[in-house]
């Protein structure tokens, strides 16, 4: 078919590989020194390259070339993704609570008996729910409403699991005790996965604002145009906003 695709040009092209880290659909390698379209298939033709090339080697072209295909793309994603996971662990040192795991208990009931009596049921869907030991892509996150939560909400709000967790994943920092500004690792979440809807539920704390803060980020360095509220909690437990 013919359609709008990238064009390289190797004489211009110095190698630094910026286009191929900005090209997420993984359609661009160095090859010898240079950048080269690899995959055509994985070209989408939207050109998140070419504002990253220094030299201008890189513009667009109307030729034959295999249609886009998404399903391929997704599945190379899933892939790396696992891998650079098992790279994270084996750097780690193999830490069993570091290992990926997708739990997908949305439909479970609200309450279930045990010997015990009547008890709540959990609703985070995957592990690890931590922001700094989670992967930037996992195939948990294909298609998921993400919830970015405050370490303490949990804690201060009963009803966490069923009117925020419940069908979402799960991830949960502290920007004060942490120490880190999550902004970057966000922002790759978001941009490098098809996340449908953003809830962010902090404390009304001063300090969880670096979360929303860092969360508002990401929205707006992805480039995507996304679903998202702020919910916040009182020191009570109440819903403030």
């Amino acid at each position: 078919m013919i359609r709008k695709i990238i064009y390289i040009d190797e004489e211009k092209c110095n190698g630094c590989g910026l286009c191929a880290s900005a090209c997420h659909e993984g359609a661009i390698e160095l090859v010898d020194g240079k950048a080269k379209l690899v995959r055509e298939n994985f070209c989408d033709g939207f050109g998140d390259c070419l504002p990253n090339c220094p030299t201008g080697a890189i513009s667009f072209e109307e030729r034959e070339a295999p249609a886009y295909d998404e399903a391929a793309v997704k599945a190379a994603q899933k892939k790396k993704a696992v891998e650079k996971l098992m790279r994270e662990v084996q750097a780690a040192g193999g830490c069993p609570g570091s290992r990926m795991m997708e739990l997908r208990r949305d439909s479970a009931p609200e309450q279930e008996t045990s010997p015990l009596g009547v008890r709540s049921v959990s609703r985070l869907n995957q592990w690890s729910c931590q922001i700094k030991l989670l992967p930037t892509q996992a195939p948990f996150f294909d298609g998921a409403k993400l919830l970015i939560a405050a370490d303490c909400t949990a804690y201060a709000y009963a009803n966490m699991h069923e009117e925020f967790m419940r069908g979402k994943v799960t991830i949960i920092g502290c920007p004060k005790l942490d120490a880190v500004d999550y902004t970057d690792k966000l922002t790759e979440i978001i941009r490098d996965n098809d996340i449908k809807s953003v809830t962010i539920v902090r404390m009304e704390v001063p300090c969880c604002g670096g979360l929303q803060r860092a969360a508002e980020n990401a929205l707006r360095n992805s480039g995507k145009f996304i679903p998202w509220q702020v919910v916040t909690i009182s020191r009570d437990g109440n819903i403030l906003d």
